[in-house]
């Protein structure tokens, strides 16, 4: 018998087949939720590829400038010898002046560097006018100590009458005691605050003085009391003035984080502090000059008040390089230099580069 006819198409098959017949895409299909991942991947990879081409182009370019002005490299190990960020050293060995002399050329640079640095005419800005100043920052830079030595130029410029001590330092063991000595030993009175209320209260009392210091608790760049530090200051209803420490011992990268994490707020100014510990102090002035901060006073050793200077910008550039160092090991040689240049291309845009002076 013959076979029975195949049943019928059910509706809809011919358009079916005919769809499966044709060309299907490479790509399957997405939701848009996908594709904006896509998207997000493939412009991460080419970032990636522009950062990875400008660094090897940077490299390429540093080195063949390097063998035809050797002296671009003399300065810029000199500069990153001397502890001094790679992009700031790029910038300035670029724009060395053409036809230079190697005994010139460091003279031109500490003057770029002197030129860039802000700092006080003569400290009678600071002590004469008087005011309610806060010595911020980490814990270990040196605030206390720092701050007798401020109470002392005070007292020695308008009597003890004239001065007041205020510590925030209820944390640290013996941090009161150590400033109740120093204010002892200079014949001034010593408040301890614990928040915002009782440091509106003390300055209330005290408003009949010239100066007022306020050594505040030392609280790391990452941590949230340096917010809860900033509101205390900001609602004592009088204009506080902030002056940041900075430690010359720290790195540049570490710096850099503490002057993001206090300025959020305002800085009046800074203050370099254990400038005689430190190996190289390019690091601290690389930071003083890409924020352009107002340098005031460095902090060279313990005594007080004899170890607080006034800062002399073309003493600081000077001792930069002159400064007696140990630190062969962490020195680039000259075949390095290509290599460490040229990651610093994606950072020529930082706003403080941008800023510097050549004159």
């Amino acid at each position: 018998p013959a076979a029975p006819p195949p049943p019928p198409p059910p509706p809809g098959a011919a358009d079916a087949a005919e769809q499966d017949q044709r060309p299907r895409s490479a790509l399957p299909e997405f939701d848009g939720k996908d594709y904006d991942e896509i998207l997000s991947e493939v412009m991460s990879e080419i970032r990636s590829m522009r950062g990875v081409l400008e660094t090897q182009l940077a490299e390429i370019s540093w080195g063949g400038a390097q063998k035809r002005e050797p002296l671009k490299g003399i300065v810029l190990k000199e500069m990153l010898a001397a502890g001094f960020s790679a992009s700031l050293s790029r910038l300035i060995t670029e724009n060395l002046p053409s036809n230079s002399k190697s005994q010139d050329i460091m003279f031109w640079v500490k003057s770029v560097l002197a030129r860039n640095l802000n700092t006080l005419a003569n400290e009678n800005e600071l002590l004469e006018n008087g005011g309610v100043f806060a010595l911020v920052g980490p814990t270990g830079v040196g605030k206390t100590t720092t701050t007798a030595k401020l109470a002392a130029r005070c007292v020695m410029r308008h009597g003890s009458g004239k001065l007041a001590l205020i510590t925030t330092d209820g944390y640290r063991i013996g941090g009161y005691e150590q400033l109740r000595i120093y204010g002892k030993i200079l014949g001034v009175m010593v408040h301890s605050v614990k928040d915002e209320t009782d440091l509106r209260i003390a300055l209330e009392e005290l408003k009949g003085k010239h100066t007022v210091l306020i050594d505040t608790a030392g609280v790391g760049q990452r941590d949230q009391m340096v917010a809860e530090q900033d509101a205390m200051l900001a609602g004592a209803g009088v204009d506080i003035k902030r002056l940041l420490c900075l430690n010359a011992t720290a790195t540049g990268g570490t710096l850099n984080e503490v002057v993001h994490a206090y300025s959020s707020s305002g800085l009046a100014g800074c203050i370099i502090t254990k400038l005689d510990e430190a190996a190289t102090i390019g690091n601290v002035l690389d930071v003083v000059i890409r924020h352009k901060l107002n340098l005031h006073y460095v902090a060279n050793g313990q005594r007080v008040p004899e170890d607080l200077h006034v800062a002399n910008k073309l003493y600081l550039a000077d001792r930069a390089f002159k400064q007696k160092r140990e630190t062969a090991p962490f020195e680039f040689q000259e075949g390095e230099l290509p290599g460490v240049i040229g990651p610093t291309a994606m950072s020529m845009n930082d706003k403080g580069l941008r800023e510097v002076s050549f004159g």
